[in-house]
């Protein structure tokens, strides 16, 4: 994706750490506006980019399944998005000493977070997932995010043995610039169980050492296989 090459100088880690630091700020603006139910969703993307990343949206002729009934919460364990080959184990997160999601720890790249504050997945409401889109010197585990299409899946494992599966119906990256928490955290639909997979995106500015962007997944529950 556009920004920073896997393994260039991105330098020191405190440096890099604060590029990350400065891009879930953002999410903390939508957590704070979602929190007071403004869910007026709007447009509030950026235009298409170059590289990894484009504005997706959903494609008209994508038949999409009816949702099921919302399903009782369970303990998470597991986020799998087969079309990018993740699984990815989950770690519930916070909000840090600035009042933003804390992310997965650099030294789980592999790892997504779940806003543990909010809402389980399965459950009526949208379930937040964070992940890096890359450290220092590597991809990590939301670094192709943006591939994602509407119609494939995103399983959700829980301890119970079951897997709550979603189906994508959404894909934007939303800019800085044009940032609309509604669209990018507010429920597509009232009522139904939602989640979205959040990661940076966009171009990376040397200078400031931020992306210029958010992608952002959604994807609604479809069905659960019980064990």
């Amino acid at each position: 994706m556009s920004g920073p090459e896997p393994g260039g100088d991105r330098g020191t880690h405190g440096t890099s750490r604060l590029v990350m630091g400065l891009a879930w700020a953002v999410l903390l603006v939508g957590l704070w506006l979602w929190g007071n139910e403004i869910t007026d969703v709007r447009g509030g993307l950026s235009d298409p980019t170059t590289g990894d990343v484009a504005a997706v949206g959903r494609p008209a002729g994508v038949e999409l399944p009816a949702p099921p009934e919302p399903w009782p919460a369970a303990r998470l364990l597991r986020v799998d998005v087969p079309a990018l080959g993740v699984r990815a184990p989950v770690v519930a997160r916070g909000l840090d000493a600035d009042g933003a999601i804390d992310p997965p720890p650099y030294a789980r790249p592999g790892a997504v977070g779940w806003y543990g504050g909010g809402v389980r997945p399965g459950a009526a409401g949208v379930a937040l997932f964070v992940g890096h889109v890359d450290t220092e010197s590597t991809p990590a585990v939301f670094y192709h995010l943006s591939a994602v299409r509407p119609g494939q899946q995103v399983g959700v494992v829980r301890d119970d043995g079951s897997v709550a599966e979603f189906t994508v119906d959404d894909v934007r990256v939303i800019s800085r610039e044009d940032f609309d928490a509604g669209a990018a955290y507010g429920p597509r639909e009232r009522g139904r169980a939602e989640i979205r997979l959040i990661t940076c995106g966009g171009s990376f500015d040397r200078a400031s050492r931020t992306y210029s962007a958010n992608v952002v997944v959604s994807a609604y529950l479809t069905g659960v296989v019980e064990p």
